[in-house]
């Protein structure tokens, strides 16, 4: 019988569900696994569908390897998932209209935390 404190120092990937997929090559097995790396996990939302070990990410692995076995290329893949989940599940989304605070965020953010830092030093010098 297993004690509590041997319980928790085992690892936690220990327990993970891993996939198991036949590939027909090495060429095919690189190509899922570049294509699951640039996809984001919608659970996650910080891990890419390889790295995910959420149930949705492993229903879309399913689906991609399902894909690609039917002869479907990266592209068509890729916009089949865009069309059905939208622009977040790519690690890397288009300049678009839509996703422009994705990109411009980031800056946006850093300039006003810069101005507001200014505005408090300035503030607290006439003092």
């Amino acid at each position: 019988m297993m004690s509590i404190a041997t319980f928790f120092c085992l690892p936690t990937h220990v327990f993970a569900a891993t996939d198991n997929y036949a590939f027909v090559s090495a060429t095919q097995a690189t190509r899922f696994q570049t294509l699951t790396s640039q996809l984001r996990c919608l659970v996650c939302q910080n891990q890419t569908l390889a790295d995910s070990e959420a149930p949705l990410a492993a229903d879309l692995r399913h689906q991609i390897y399902i894909k690609m076995q039917a002869g479907q290329t990266d592209a068509q893949i890729v916009a089949y998932l865009v069309a059905r989940y939208g622009n977040f599940i790519l690690y890397r989304p288009p300049f678009v209209p839509a996703t422009l605070f994705l990109w411009l965020g980031p800056a946006l953010f850093l300039l006003l935390a810069g101005g507001g830092l200014l505005f408090f030093i300035r503030i607290n010098r006439k003092v």
